[in-house]
């Protein structure tokens, strides 16, 4: 810490920093909360920010922050005001680190402004006002704020009134002992793991241990995003880590009930319920992904359909009546341990196909609503994170090319969805080995193509991607569990979790700004296209023999390989800006 003479001292002063460091300028005069300066001053996931009295500066933004403090000096030397009267953001902050805040603000560098609630941040310039910031700052207590503010604003009833009331306490003894979120997400997984294994042993003593391990696990859970926001320490890779962890743990959790299952002494069946459940999971989730890139920057009036839904949001009752249908990750894995505990792994499956079902079609029946009766207009970026969510490969890409692109409002989503019912028609309707899943396969590829021929900006465009995966997972499902073959289903339960862990790391790089993988990774996994098309010349070549079980073993440790190899050199090596995702309501 340094005290500058006056502008052109702390011009200087800020030079001499080193290039790689986040610089903040402090009026002396400054009285406040310690948390207020930390949500100004330590926040990673904005270039600059600012409370009163108090501006922030990461490297990318420091060349801009030392271009405006010399044109706030200049006007401030000339008696000019920094900015227009009617444009500046926040005319109550004349201080300095105010002032160039809006300078920062007029060249075009984003300012963050975190909401300070009951935080007192201020400059007094007499003493009624000094007298009134040292009242405010005896009369709030900043740990009590802090804490609080660790919770999500909107979250699941289960975990809202189950969890978080003692978890948040769990963070805060994280924090102090420098633990990071990044950790506390690692025990997570984990415990998940041991409770997997737990289910896998087929008796009643694992299956209680395993439903108090995985609520354990949701704890921590719960608690790395609050040790997160509690200690600010978002990071990109914590977004990546939390996300595809919870994947993992729950298909984990799965396959050690499907284990347990037989070891208990149950049919192979479960193993088919088990990756049901997965995959209705996975085209949940890929609906709610579609949906949100697509209308993530959509311009347009509100739809009736969601001015409805925000008034819902304002009864009391219906909120957690609503965040309860949609079965949230909170609500499914208490449902999950509690089941577990108390019943066999095939009613838990039961249960989670038909709440999942049901969560599946009001959500989605609300997003179909919303997009027809909302007139927006679909930007290119939105096309482009709908056509990466599509996972086209080099078969529907060749026809795409060729092909000339269908007209019409609607065309996409019916030319996928057409494509769609052919291939699980094929694959559950035709005879079991018969080339003519294979043409089929081939039908559902020409059509793959042409529903990705034109910019996905249609109102019902983002239905596009479900499609795709509802497609690929599900003929993954039926061709292995016709195939009468042992542990052909657990061979396709490992190729549908690699698969989805490349779709699920691709949102997220989304999500994090740093576009999809690489188009090399996309055609060297045959896209979900090549994919669905190999998998049925497997079943016609290889029917009925367990050279089918090995093909997709093969297949599936291939997939995985080539994902995860990519997926973690970049996230580890990954620049992209911090973030910390809420994701689904947890």
């Amino acid at each position: 810490m340094q005290t500058a003479a006056d502008a052109a001292d702390a011009a200087a002063l800020l030079a001499a920093v080193p290039a790689g460091r986040r610089v903040a300028l402090v009026d002396p005069r400054f009285v406040g909360h310690v948390h207020a300066l930390r949500l100004g001053l330590t926040d990673p996931r904005f270039p600059a920010a600012t409370v009163p009295g108090a501006l922030t500066a990461q490297p990318e933004a420091r060349g801009a922050l030392l271009r405006a403090l010399d044109r706030t000096a200049a006007a401030v030397g000339a008696g000019a005001p920094v900015v227009e009267p009617d444009a500046d953001p926040a005319p109550e902050d004349r201080t300095v680190p105010g002032r160039i805040a809006v300078a920062l603000e007029a060249e075009g560098t984003a300012v963050q402004r975190p909401a300070l609630g009951s935080l007192v941040a201020a400059v007094p310039t007499d003493p009624e006002q000094q007298a009134a910031a040292e009242a405010g700052l005896a009369s709030v207590d900043d740990d009590a704020v802090r804490l609080r503010n660790a919770v999500k604003a909107h979250d699941g009833f289960f975990t809202t009134y189950c969890i978080s009331p003692y978890s948040r306490y769990i963070a805060r003894w994280c924090a102090r002992r420098d633990l990071t979120p990044n950790q506390v997400t690692t025990a997570s997984l984990i415990t998940a793991l041991i409770a997997a294994g737990a289910a896998a042993t087929g008796t009643r003593g694992g299956y209680v241990a395993a439903g108090i391990l995985l609520l354990v696990s949701f704890v921590l859970d719960c608690t790395d995003g609050q040790l997160a926001r509690y200690s600010l320490r978002y990071s990109t890779m914590g977004a990546w880590l939390d996300a595809t962890f919870d994947r993992a743990k729950e298909y984990a959790y799965y396959a050690g009930l499907a284990i347990g299952a037989v070891r208990g002494g149950g049919s192979d069946d479960v193993w088919a319920l088990a990756l049901g459940a997965m995959v209705l999971q996975a085209c949940r989730h890929v609906v709610d992904f579609s949906f949100n890139e697509a209308n993530h920057d959509a311009v347009a009036n509100t739809s009736p359909t969601a001015a409805l839904s925000d008034k819902l949001d304002n009864v009391g009752w219906t909120v957690w009546v609503r965040r309860m249908i949609v079965l949230p990750i909170g609500e499914r894995w208490a449902m999950i341990a509690v089941l577990t505990a108390l019943t066999t792994p095939r009613i838990v499956f039961y249960a989670l196909l038909v709440g999942c079902s049901l969560a599946a079609c009001y959500t989605t029946a609300g997003r179909l609503l919303r997009s027809l009766t909302r007139r927006a207009s679909r930007t290119d970026r939105a096309a482009r994170a709908l056509a990466d969510l599509a996972d086209s490969g080099p078969l529907a890409q060749g026809v795409a090319t060729v092909a000339p692109g269908l007209r019409g409002a609607f065309t996409a989503p019916a030319v996928a969805l057409l494509g769609t019912v052919v291939m699980i028609g094929g694959a559950l309707l035709l005879p079991y080995g018969s080339w003519l899943t294979v043409a089929a396969a081939a039908v559902y590829v020409v059509l793959s193509g042409l529903a990705v021929a034109r910019p996905l900006k249609g109102a019902l465009d983002w239905l596009v991607p479900p499609f795709f995966r509802a497609a690929e997972y599900v003929t993954i499902l039926v061709l292995a569990a016709r195939s009468d073959v042992s542990h052909a289903v657990p061979a396709a339960f490992g190729l549908v979790s690699a698969v989805a862990y490349h779709h699920y790391d691709t949102v997220y790089r989304i999500r994090g700004g740093t576009g999809a993988p690489p188009q090399w990774l996309v055609r060297t996994i045959g896209g979900h296209e090549g994919r669905t098309a190999l998998v049925a010349v497997l079943a016609a070549v290889l029917t009925h023999t367990s050279g089918f079980t090995t093909a997709l073993t093969a297949l599936a440790v291939a997939v995985a390989l080539v994902v995860l190899v990519e997926s973690i050199r970049f996230w580890v090596s990954s620049s992209a800006p911090a973030v910390h995702d809420e994701g689904e309501l947890a």
